[in-house]
């Protein structure tokens, strides 16, 4: 930690840095407030400890220029007793703290520690931010399929707006991650992104986890509730499986989005609100409003901006690039390598929890592979055979030849799935000698 100590009176100044050295920290010493500013633009500290009563600018006015330069150096003030009154206002004005001359070391060093810690809390906040916005960079949607082409155009447009966003798709289809992207990459990224999954909340406390509820307003309120609206002021809501939502409460939530205002459970003072919002459906909306299950006015206020996100059985080209990817993610090294037949057999596969689906397998298929490379051995028998059980087949149409070569070839994938593809356990469990088993694994193409 950098630190400025500057002080008229020589002597306090030198002893003071010279004690705050002897802690292990970086000092600069300075008669005065000028020089100090001066030296700014070279140096920047991340603390100074000023006299507040000082000939050529107080204080004060110093503190005041300190902020204007920069608003993240902490400042502590030293200060006779006489005036505590205006050490006082100067912490209002943004001064950390401030100390009572003559004071021992040690009650400075305690103030300095925390700081210390707030210093390392802001910093850990501000590199999260960073990664956040690094995560979840427009880049972060992986793809180069025309459909994905055309989601990164819509989603690089609707980012910078304030527009009601509505997504729409299956599970593990990227909807979570469509509303980081957008929330991060918009003028709004600073504020919160505030989550709420519709489909777990009960209709006991959707109400009052949504809007909030004032103390004694049902039975268990025993404190004021800030609800996830006032949460996301300024920021973004997110409320997933909008389907979800009762009834009887949608006409709060639309109005609370047209009028851009709320009440909290059992109060009456309106509470007016900033956020932009993004739902999201598994379900078709417009089939619940024709059946009366959802309410039509809420659906067109929601469907300002729709966004389908297909399936992933439906883009089937994303998925070498999605697996290279997320194999990248998972690779210690950045090096492993994937066989073109994994390609071809993941292709086939249609994926029914989608991207997510694919990324838990990725992960699988990294830690499993050897000497830096994925080959189509290492793919699990459910992915490549979807629908496999053993020893079941068809008599349609097929040859006694066929049905004995499909009881053969179930066989022998049923004993490779309870050795988890272990081929010389597989060969004991069928009674086989190795080379038998090799060469009609070879024959089946297994």
């Amino acid at each position: 930690m950098k630190i400025y100590v500057v002080d008229d009176e020589r002597i306090i100044r030198v002893s003071l840095a010279d004690e705050l050295r002897d802690a292990g920290f970086e000092v600069f010493e300075f008669a005065n407030a000028n020089s100090a500013l001066m030296q700014m633009n070279n140096i920047l500290p991340d603390l100074v400890i000023t006299d507040l009563k000082m000939p050529d600018v107080d204080g004060i006015e110093f503190l005041e220029k300190i902020k204007k330069f920069n608003q993240n150096i902490f400042v502590i003030l030293m200060t006779a007793y006489s005036n505590v009154s205006t050490a006082v206002e100067a912490m209002k004005l943004g001064a950390y703290d401030y100390i009572e001359k003559p004071f021992e070391n040690d009650k400075l060093l305690i103030i300095i520690e925390r700081i210390l810690e707030l210093k390392q809390i802001k910093d850990e906040n501000k590199e999260l931010k960073i990664k956040l916005k690094q995560d979840y960079d427009f880049s972060s949607y992986v793809g180069d399929s025309p459909k994905v082409i055309e989601i990164f155009d819509l989603v690089k447009l609707v980012a910078q707006k304030s527009t009601s966003v509505l997504l729409v798709g299956e599970t593990g289809t990227g909807k979570e991650l469509i509303t980081n992207i957008i929330h991060y990459n918009s003028s709004r990224s600073k504020k919160p992104l505030v989550k709420v999954s519709c489909a777990i909340l009960s209709r006991e406390i959707f109400e009052s986890e949504l809007f909030g509820h004032e103390k004694g307003a049902f039975t268990g309120a025993v404190s004021d509730k800030i609800g996830r609206f006032e949460k996301a002021n300024g920021g973004t809501l997110y409320l997933d499986d909008i389907d979800d939502v009762p009834l009887d409460l949608q006409v709060k939530l639309l109005r609370a989005l047209e009028e851009r205002e709320i009440e909290r459970v059992g109060g009456s003072k309106i509470i007016k609100i900033d956020i932009r919002l993004i739902a999201s459906t598994k379900k078709d909306l417009r089939k619940m409003v024709d059946e009366g299950e959802f309410r039509e006015d809420l659906f067109y206020r929601l469907n300002v901006f729709p966004i389908n996100l297909p399936p992933l059985r439906e883009k089937p080209k994303d998925i070498v690039s999605l697996t290279k990817h997320f194999v990248s993610i998972y690779s210690s090294d950045n090096e492993t390598q994937i066989d073109d037949e994994v390609f071809d057999i993941l292709k086939k596969y249609p994926f029914p929890g989608n991207v997510r689906e694919l990324r838990n397998l990725s992960e699988r298929l990294t830690l499993l592979s050897t000497d830096h490379k994925i080959k189509k051995e290492t793919i699990p028998y459910e992915i490549k055979f979807p629908g496999f059980k053993p020893s079941c087949f068809s008599f349609d149409n097929k040859t006694l030849t066929e049905i004995l070569e499909e009881v053969e070839k179930n066989a022998i994938l049923g004993a490779l799935d309870q050795a988890h593809g272990n081929k010389a356990k597989a060969a004991e469990i069928l009674g086989l000698p190795a080379s038998t088993l090799k060469s009609k694994v070879t024959k089946f193409d297994l």
